[in-house]
């Protein structure tokens, strides 16, 4: 059940807004009884961007030896 903001009438908004508020609340006084700062994640980018991870030079070597071989696999069943 998908409701579209416009879809609400005026009492169901309030209630919205209300609840939203508690979970607000309640994250708080969760973060303060964990001695944490925040309970949520860093906000993603909102320009569409990804941060970029990086990868080690063992784990690119592991990959490259294992694509490698598969790619060896399959040229081979091809003959």
């Amino acid at each position: 059940m998908t409701n579209s903001l416009t879809d609400l009438s005026p009492a169901q908004l309030r209630k919205a807004a209300s609840i939203k508020e508690r979970i607000a609340s309640l994250q708080k006084d969760l973060s303060k009884l964990l001695g944490t700062a925040a309970t949520t994640s860093a906000p993603a980018p909102t320009d569409g961007r990804r941060k970029k991870r990086k990868m080690s030079k063992a784990a690119k070597a592991k990959l490259s030896a294992k694509l490698k071989a598969a790619w060896a696999k399959r040229k081979a069943g091809k003959k």
